[in-house]
């Protein structure tokens, strides 16, 4: 995998591009990105995962034939597939995270190759694309993300400034962020060298927006916690459906920007799970990994 640009460079350009060229993905950027989903294999925390790239080339136009979206995306001429393997010891219990932190993390590969991208959660076909990449029984399909050229990069270059002045939609800093508990507000000030780390998971994207992830402050440990959405798809329905629990993705995709960008300054940490004695202010909210730096 070639190296990428400033994390944190990479992070603002990124964007949900719904809307592509139609023009297949240059060939170098295509080879450099197969190559690197082939490579990502597992996770932190040690699940087993497969990626792959399917992407229309000149010769082959029909390459995406029968991979639907529900009509939310236009013009991509490729997709990354993954599956992962859930598993009831440590490694594979924390598939959905190891998943959104890989996902993301090619993701990131591929705007650093100049393309745009979009995390498919719940608008996918998923048998059309388990088939493609030829998933087992026991593997899941929690996501894909479509891939390819932008558009109108004028239109996205105007988006990203608009989301660097103004926030877009993010929730602030007092929500995200915890100092020794919940209810004490991290400022960015008292987060010190942290500060990048913590801005970088606020900017992860989440599915619906909805912005789940929480963090707390204790000593040198950054716990995160997942804030569940009032109402958000119970786990019967979840079986009923095949969506997975996407807000455990959101968490990994947040765990991925944090630790790239804290790698990235040189800061020290390892992922665990090793729920702290910490009070969460109510049955909303659980815990899902640790930062020990």
């Amino acid at each position: 995998m070639s190296p990428l640009p400033s994390i944190t460079e990479t992070i603002a350009r990124r964007f949900s591009c719904r809307t592509y060229s139609g023009e297949p993905i240059p060939e170098d950027a295509r080879t450099e990105l197969a190559e690197a989903a082939a490579a990502m294999r597992t996770g932190p925390f040690g699940s087993r995962l497969r990626f792959m790239l399917v992407a229309a080339t000149p010769e082959d136009g029909a390459a995406l034939k029968r991979l639907g979206t529900y009509g939310t995306i236009r013009g991509a001429t490729g997709f990354i597939l993954g599956a992962a393997e859930p598993g009831a010891e440590s490694v594979g219990a924390m598939y959905l995270e190891d998943f959104g932190h890989a996902m993301e993390r090619l993701i990131l590969h591929a705007t650093a190759l100049d393309l745009g991208t979009c995390w498919l959660g719940g608008f996918f076909t998923r048998g059309t694309f388990a088939r493609r990449i030829e998933a087992s029984r026991a593997e899941r399909i929690p996501s894909v993300a479509a891939v390819g050229r932008i558009r109108d990069q004028h239109s996205a270059r105007e988006g990203i400034m608009r989301r660097s002045v103004g926030g877009g939609r993010r929730k602030s800093w007092e929500v995200f962020f915890h100092d020794g508990g919940f209810g004490a507000a991290l400022t960015a000030k008292a987060a010190g060298e942290y500060s990048i780390p913590l801005e970088m998971a606020r900017q992860a994207p989440s599915a619906s927006n909805r912005q789940p992830v929480r963090i707390v402050r204790s000593g040198a440990s950054w716990h995160f916690y997942i804030r569940r959405s009032p109402g958000y798809l119970p786990k019967f329905a979840q079986s009923l459906t095949g969506i997975e629990d996407l807000q455990r993705v959101d968490c990994g995709i947040s765990m991925c920007h944090f630790e790239l960008s804290a790698r990235e300054l040189g800061l020290p940490g390892r992922w665990v799970v090793s729920r702290p004695a910490i009070p969460v202010p109510d049955g909303l909210t659980e815990y899902s990994a640790t930062w020990e730096g």
